[in-house]
């Protein structure tokens, strides 16, 4: 038995630890209880508003001595203001069934296999775990916001889980589960009938999203997979053999997998009975499935930090549900589900009927001008009068067009747009139907389509890159164009006649949802890592200079959001893949009703339209011309290392409209990078392009293609 001395020196080691402060959520509970503002606690902490916000986040803990300052402060309101009784733990139960009319789902449009992962209602006894389950209230690594919606009851424990070799589910919010799966048909039954995982659709006439679990390496390998996937092709092509174990103990029972089988991003289902959906998706990290271009640094972050990283994306995007191309393009589909419940008339019964404003249930062949030459529409017709090229600028000046004066200044510095696609999809109206044929038409800057036109008589300053070919050079004969590219030449005051067009009778602003949810969640983003709207244009800069540095967990949630922009707009024409393709062929994203390179031309349209348009009032309003510009970057002469040193503003200090602007939204500018203006000469010489590098690396912007 434990002396007197004993126990007494335990007790006084404890006394001696660090402060224990309340979980953040009730951190912010009681100051709201005791009516303080943020602004007014941060005065009082000698602290900034930012920091305590990031207290009652659970982004960052304090120091001494404010650590100490900060527990006395939240003990005597904890004492005024006492909660009303303690949350109680709730057990995952299974989804109660919906109602009708706002649960339908009709035929899946994502992707070809996907129509066979239709939903399952889970059961309502879930087995006994093998072992005792970790409690599901432990520690909260970043506590939702007081404005954010509640908790699905059918989800209590978040969308996802990443589970490790020993057994522990790390979920949001600090969450840990203890999962007893040993094979990927127990970890699928556990996640379906015992995790609580799962999220709610994000429009009423959708459908929820399926659970979520990621591997590390050590769970793949528990579970019988092997720890990397071999072979000569991409490794994110590859796939289990069917004669594997694993896929036979999937099939055995009565599991099936989608046509793109156990990859890196496995989705395991059975086929719907009703309304009820029954899937479970898998993504092996071991596996590549995290690309590390859009997902840096992730792969290597402890299995709690993934789970953090991927839920923030989750909840302010969609589930991951492959890469971030994946998930942008299925993005579109969840935010504008292509049918909704109808009632039948003459019997009363509901029946599925097509949505306005989406894309439908069934493929649309595009026009021949709109498709890839390998496209059957293409191959079968003959087709031989030319093609849309709405690509992003690839442009470099002459070197022979620089001034002296521009050649003495001594930087060159790259701005870059924020997600300047997405900026493009904001209030963007596209064809929702096939395209009609029309000869001689009158043009109509309303009416989405390809325009057959003449621009070549066109003649802008050559200092300027033309707004209407990729590489910046003066059409040459009629070509094809999006209606974009033919309204702003209207709009610099030349006539266009059209000789021929393919335009669509039904519009509609498709990718607003799309566009709105992801501007708030780049925005949230960006000021969760201090940066923030109200900034002024120098602080903006010093913030960004930064803001990786402040947590990289959320920096990489932002490089996601990115990718998903540049790779959802990319897969709207997505090429044939693998070596085996043989022209004419249908290959497998033509199946889906987001196959639309039509809308993927308008969107890229638009924004090389926007940076000419910002290129030529800086022409106007300073006298300075780009030095070369690749997508959204472009390299300007400067006689100082900022942005600042060059950027139009008014007399009040406030920054001229028209031109290029610095700021976090989408479409303001950012910093890219600086170097030497002798350098960029250098490079412009030898024919490379220093919006490529000016960043300091050798990274290659990535259109998402």
């Amino acid at each position: 038995m434990a002396s007197e001395e004993e126990l007494f020196a335990n007790i006084d080691a404890l006394l001696e630890e660090e402060p224990q402060l309340p979980p953040p959520a009730e951190r912010a509970r009681l100051r709201e209880a005791a009516g303080i503002t943020q602004a007014r606690l941060a005065q009082a902490l000698k602290s900034t508003v930012q920091t305590v916000k990031n207290y009652e986040n659970g982004r960052s803990e304090p120091k001494s001595p404010r650590l100490e300052a900060y527990q006395r402060l939240l003990k005597g309101w904890a004492a005024k203001y006492p909660a009303h009784g303690a949350p109680a733990l709730v057990a995952p139960a299974a989804a109660p069934t919906p109602k009708m009319p706002e649960t339908f789902t009709g035929p899946a449009a994502s992707e070809p296999e996907a129509s066979a992962v239709a939903p399952v209602q889970t059961p309502a006894t879930p087995a006994a775990p093998e072992r005792p389950a970790r409690p599901a209230t432990s520690r909260r690594l970043a506590a939702k916001k007081a404005t954010a919606p509640a908790a699905d009851p059918r989800f209590p424990h978040g969308p996802l889980a990443v589970l490790d070799g020993d057994g522990s589910a790390y979920g949001v919010n600090g969450l840990v589960l203890d999962c007893p799966a040993t094979t990927v048909v127990e970890l699928v039954e556990w996640t379906l009938r015992q995790s609580g995982l799962g999220a709610p659709k994000l429009n009423r006439y959708g459908k929820d999203s399926d659970p979520l679990i990621v591997l590390t390496a050590a769970a793949a390998v528990k579970l019988g997979l092997p720890e990397r996937l071999e072979g000569h092709e991409q490794r994110r092509s590859l796939r289990l053999p069917e004669d594997h174990p694993v896929v036979k103990q999937v099939a055995k029972a009565k599991w099936q997998l989608t046509q793109r089988g156990f990859g890196p991003w496995a989705r395991i289902y059975r086929k719907a009975q009703g309304r009820d959906r029954q899937c479970v998706q898998l993504a092996i990290l071991s596996w590549d499935a995290l690309d590390e271009r859009s997902w840096p640094g992730v792969s290597e972050m402890e299995p709690a930090d993934i789970a953090r990283v991927l839920g923030v994306y989750a909840q302010r995007v969609i589930t991951p549900r492959g890469s971030t191309a994946v998930s942008g393009l299925e993005l579109m589909t969840a935010l504008r589900p292509p049918t909704k419940p109808e009632r039948d008339e003459e019997t009363g019964n509901w029946t599925s009927g097509h949505n306005p404003g989406s894309l439908g249930t069934e493929p649309m062949d595009p026009a021949p001008p709109e498709a890839t030459p390998e496209h059957p529409v293409v191959v079968q017709s003959g087709w031989s009068g030319g093609f849309l090229n709405e690509e992003a600028y690839q442009w470099v000046r002459s070197v022979d067009s620089l001034s002296d004066e521009e050649c003495m200044l001594p930087f060159a510095v790259g701005l870059d747009l924020n997600t300047a696609f997405l900026a493009a999809a904001a209030r963007l109206v596209v064809g929702l139907s096939a395209p009609d044929h029309f000869h001689a038409p009158k043009f109509n800057p309303k009416i989405p389509g390809s325009w057959l036109v003449d621009l070549s008589h066109i003649e802008l300053d050559p200092r300027l890159p033309s707004p209407f070919t990729p590489d910046g050079s003066r059409p040459t004969g009629p070509a094809w164009y999006q209606t974009h590219t033919v309204a702003y030449a209207q709009e610099l005051g030349y006539n266009v006649h059209p000789i021929e067009a393919y335009l669509r009778r039904e519009t509609g602003a498709y990718l607003d949802p799309w566009h709105d949810r992801l501007k708030n969640a780049y925005v949230d983003t960006l000021a969760d890592l201090g940066v923030t709207k109200d900034l002024d244009d120098r602080a903006f800069l010093a913030a960004m200079e930064q803001h990786k540095q402040v947590d990289p967990a959320l920096a990489a949630v932002l490089a996601a959001i990115k990718a998903t922009v540049k790779g959802g707009v990319g897969k709207l024409r997505e090429r044939p893949q693998g070596k085996h393709y043989k022209e004419g062929e249908r290959w497998p994203a033509l199946q889906r009703p987001t196959w639309r390179p039509d809308i993927r031309a308008a969107v890229i349209s638009k924004a090389r339209v926007n940076m000419h348009r910002k290129l030529n009032n800086m022409a106007k309003m300073t006298g300075l011309f780009p030095l070369a510009v690749l997508s959204d970057c472009v390299v300007y002469p400067s006689p100082g290392a900022s942005p600042l040193d060059f950027l139009p503003y008014a007399a009040s200090g406030k920054p001229q409209p028209g031109g290029f602007r610095l700021g976090p939204t989408p479409g303001l500018a950012k910093l890219e990078g600086v170097q030497e203006m002798l350098w960029a000469i250098d490079l412009m010489e030898k024919g490379l392009n220093p919006a490529r590098h000016i960043k300091g690396g050798d990274a290659v912007l990535d259109e998402g293609e």
